[in-house]
């Protein structure tokens, strides 16, 4: 839900981490029905982002009346610092907490530290949600369940309308569907951005980098922490080669994801498309209103199909009140509470069943000119492949590669030279 930029800037905040232990105080008490009675169940729960779920939160204690909600919102990095730490001292930690998707692999690490949700009943619920979703949520062998599945990021084409008519390019979103079907015809409508208008087709080396990126399966490490980049096929590698042929091609730009510049592009079309994920959509209504009714959203090539960001529910296991907690959380993920998640904050649904709701079909959107874009994020969503593995390194990773990429771009130096320069730097920082 944040950006990588963002999540890229973590770094321990020992102190928030024993200010929100203070505050946690876990009840002893237990409930085995979570209703109302001699006993009263309080659980806190640590949040990040723009969720709405305080309001959910209300809702279920008054339809529980023994029971509380604590929730409690941080920024994305200090509320896993603080979470990690807490866990790490082994006191402090909440009833309940989110887990970020990119987050994931560093907590699965100490999955000792959590509940096996399959142990409360998550099996029962395994089929409301997109599979690739829920095995993100497992460990490798797929016998313990550390997170429900709440959100996710379907990648979609997100593409301006009027830099796309002057391109000579269609600007209907299925017909644009149809001709931008695959890795050559992206390259081939960038030429015609380029030739027509002298704008650039996406905004960024990085973006052009994630398109192959973000959907492979496995990246820069395998599940044993082994360095894969060297071997021949590796996708960082593949995604790397494309990104450099987009440059060379000169239709990608320099306009830096979140930067006031880029921000000022996405409202003055001075680039005709983004690769973004559906919670894109919600900065677009608030921070683009130049370009409302400019943009449209239109189905990827298959061979981009990928998730960017969502998040994981899971339950420590410092809590007294497992069984409670788990109740609160598999209804917190329930299918119409993500319609209303989703209707309330644009956290786009993993239950398949929300993608047939009238409701959900139906939500036309202005910014867009009108377009009910949620069945294009669905069927973006249903056409991912499966869960990737990231690691606990990934980020470091990651910077590595994407400054071998600006330095092709920025300076003219050679992508093979850089390449083998990031894998030297990956090595060391594996090494530490």
């Amino acid at each position: 839900m944040k950006s990588l930029k963002k999540l890229a800037a973590i770094g321990f905040s020992t102190v928030l981490a024993l200010s929100l232990a203070a505050c946690n105080g876990n009840e002893k008490a237990s409930s085995d029905d979570g209703k109302s009675g001699d006993k009263k169940v309080t659980l806190n729960f640590w949040t990040f982002g723009a969720t709405g779920y305080e309001d959910l939160a209300k809702e279920y204690e008054e339809k529980n009346p023994g029971v509380k909600i604590k929730v409690r919102s941080a920024e994305t990095a200090e509320h896993h610092d603080a979470l990690f730490t807490s866990l790490s001292a082994g006191s402090g930690a909440p009833d309940i907490t989110m887990l970020e998707i990119d987050q994931l692999d560093r907590f699965k690490a100490a999955q000792d530290r959590f509940e096996n949700l399959y142990d409360l009943g998550a099996k029962d619920i395994e089929d409301q949600y997109l599979d690739w979703k829920w095995k993100t949520g497992e460990n490798d062998k797929g016998d313990f369940l550390i997170g429900l599945p709440t959100d996710i990021g379907p990648k979609a084409l997100y593409y301006r309308t009027d830099v796309f008519e002057a391109a000579g390019l269609p600007t209907d979103p299925e017909e644009v569907t149809a001709l931008i079907n695959s890795p050559t015809a992206f390259e081939e409508a960038g030429l015609k951005v380029k030739e027509k208008t002298g704008k650039k087709f996406i905004d960024s080396i990085e973006m052009a980098f994630r398109a192959y990126l973000d959907g492979a399966e496995e990246t820069f490490l395998n599940s044993k922490g082994e360095l894969l980049i060297e071997k021949d096929g590796n996708a960082v590698k593949e995604a790397y080669d494309y990104a450099v042929k987009l440059n060379k091609l000169g239709i990608v730009g320099k306009f830096e994801m979140w930067s006031p510049e880029w921000a000022n592009a996405v409202n003055k079309g001075e680039f005709a498309a983004e690769l973004g994920a559906g919670w894109l959509k919600g900065w677009m209504e608030g921070n683009a209103q130049e370009a409302i009714g400019k943009w449209k959203v239109a189905i990827l090539p298959s061979e981009f199909a990928a998730n960017w960001g969502g998040s994981f529910i899971a339950i420590p296991n410092e809590t007294k009140n497992a069984k409670e907690a788990y109740k609160f959380a598999s209804w917190l993920i329930s299918p119409d509470n993500q319609l209303k998640s989703f209707q309330d904050k644009g956290l786009f649904p993993s239950a398949q069943s929300v993608y047939e709701m009238d409701a959900f079909k139906t939500n036309e959107d202005a910014f867009f000119g009108g377009q009910s874009t949620a069945p294009v994020f669905a069927k973006a969503a249903q056409d991912i492949n499966g869960a990737v593995y990231k690691g606990e390194k990934y980020f470091p990773l990651y910077s590595e590669v994407l400054n071998a990429l600006k330095n092709v771009q920025n300076k003219g130096t050679d992508p093979e030279k850089e390449w083998k320069d990031a894998i030297k730097r990956a090595k060391g920082l594996l090494s530490r």
